[in-house]
């Protein structure tokens, strides 16, 4: 019997990136079997069922009656293929390699979708970072379920073409039906129910402390006994971040569509991401047996919140050095290595001790010197140096709770905080546009973008400059140029700079 073949394309996630890849049917003179090779995953291995019965119940010849052996080939083959985004692809590779459907040209088409039973499409995990890929790479055309366009749509450069079921596919393929493209429906972004500021009484310097980490992008520590709201602050952020622009935008939503998060929508909102303290260095980092983004990478443009901070893992939370270093987390397997966004701001919140009440005037501190020091030193020196705010936030006087709520502080912050934002990204859109705020400036390119006059630079030889690590000394002058920032000063003054250096005493 003559040999009968068929090629297209479909695509795997790696990470967050996207990978092409040939699906190649072939049906061949021999006993029944059904093989679908190319290191594929068991969800994958099981695609066979499903196709055989999404085409028996679309009212086509499946596999399962054709007396003859069909083997699917995935290449590359090197490459491990994961999930079930490529039913939809095996299921059209086949009816091609048949004859069951009339020849089309493949080979600007993609075709991505899990098959349900009786032949409906279901939604798949990275749409938008598949359909940027196939966009690059010169494919003109994404089948892909309805639920999914919205989101792969964002793309301009490809053909989003959505369907409800594999006949709908087919129709379209055979000019039964038009190949109507989706287009982008923005939705209206809905912002984020974040407490207002003002409704936190007292705690004047722990919100001027907020507002600068938050304009900067720094990283920032709330010490304080339990109950005088270092949580509702952290939470309160939320309020004062930009929302994202359209690039920063897609870059987040591939990382939510890559751990299947997303609604067929863009995220416009920053993330605001608070793991328990119980959580492992796996799913904080990102990685896996089939890696994923962890919680780091799911922050990314927005917020990383750790309560209670001595009480996750201490090796969880060294693991945290390198991505605030860098703004990434890279992830070596033996096959492969990857690399996942994670330029958040961290907040963290902790108490002084473990009964929480050392050098609380109210409550006297139960634990022992010992004890202290054992609880404070689960914290390492090297992952405090990252943190260039580190606050005391202290008991609220009594006195402040009946003071009558003042105008809503958030809107206010949250404009200056933007203007700032604003002056950093015109600051660097000439040189680096990643780079969006002041915390990311490395220490080579501090002396382009970081401008001290001669008060500042004196009370820096005044101070204990010397006694500082290279690290922590470059960190007050980026938390010093957010300050100047706030203020609309192009040069750092000394006022500016001895308020970035007060930020560096840890407070316990």
């Amino acid at each position: 019997m003559e040999k009968r073949t068929a090629r297209l394309y479909s695509g795997e996630l790696e990470g967050v990136d996207a990978k092409i890849v040939e699906i190649e049917a072939d049906i061949n003179v021999g006993l029944h079997a059904f093989n679908i090779v190319g290191l594929a995953d068991k969800a994958l291995n099981e695609a066979k069922e499903r196709v055989n019965s999404a085409l028996k119940n679309t009212g086509v010849k499946p596999p399962n009656r054709e007396n003859r052996k069909i083997t699917i080939n995935l290449a590359p083959a090197a490459m491990r293929k994961t999930g079930s985004q490529y039913d939809l692809g095996i299921a059209i590779g086949y009816l091609l390699a048949t004859k069951q459907i009339a020849p089309f040209p493949a080979e600007d088409k993609l075709f991505l979708g899990e098959l349900a039973l009786d032949g409906r499409l279901r939604p798949v995990n990275g749409a938008l970072n598949i359909a940027e890929q196939a966009a690059r790479k010169g494919f003109r055309s994404l089948f892909l379920p309805n639920e999914n366009a919205n989101e792969a749509s964002v793309i301009k450069d490809i053909r989003v073409i959505p369907a409800k079921t594999i006949g709908d596919v087919i129709d379209i393929l055979e000019k039964r039906k038009p190949d109507s493209a989706a287009l982008h429906e923005e939705k209206a972004a809905i912002a984020q129910d974040a407490l207002d500021l003002s409704e936190i009484r007292g705690q004047e310097n722990a919100k001027r402390a907020l507002s600068i980490a938050i304009a900067g992008g720094h990283n920032i520590l709330l010490i304080g006994p339990p109950g005088v709201g270092k949580s509702i602050l952290a939470r309160a952020a939320t309020g004062l971040l930009p929302m994202l622009e359209t690039n920063e935008s897609i870059e987040v939503t591939k990382i939510w569509s890559a751990a299947g998060l997303t609604d067929d929508d863009l995220i416009r909102t920053p993330p605001f991401r608070a793991p328990h303290q119980s959580i492992s260095s796996v799913a904080l980092l990102g990685g896996g047996p089939d890696p994923r983004p962890g919680e780091i990478s799911l922050a990314h443009r927005g917020i990383l919140f750790l309560d209670e901070l001595p009480e996750f893992q201490r090796s969880t939370l060294e693991s945290l050095r390198q991505p605030l270093e860098t703004g990434e987390i890279k992830i070596a397997r033996i096959r492969q290595k990857m690399t996942f966004p994670a330029m958040f701001t961290l907040i963290a919140a902790m108490n002084p001790c473990p009964c929480g009440y050392y050098g609380d005037p109210v409550h006297e501190c139960r634990c022992s010197a010992y004890e202290i020091i054992k609880y404070q030193k689960r914290i390492s020196g090297p992952l405090l140096d990252r943190i260039d705010i580190q606050m005391r936030v202290g008991r609220v006087e009594m006195g402040e709770w009946d003071n009558e709520i003042r105008a809503h502080q958030t809107p206010a912050l949250a404009r200056k905080i933007k203007e700032a934002r604003e002056m950093q990204r015109e600051r660097f859109s000439r040189k680096k546009e990643s780079m969006k705020t002041n915390a990311h400036i490395n220490t080579s390119e501090a002396k382009e973008f970081i401008k001290v006059d001669e008060g500042a630079r004196t009370f820096f030889e005044m101070t204990a400059r010397e006694a500082l690590s290279p690290r922590a000394y470059y960190r007050i002058l980026k938390t010093a140029r957010t300050i100047a920032d706030l203020d609309h000063a192009e040069r750092i003054s000394e006022g500016h700079l001895a308020e970035a250096f007060s930020y560096r005493s840890r407070g316990l």
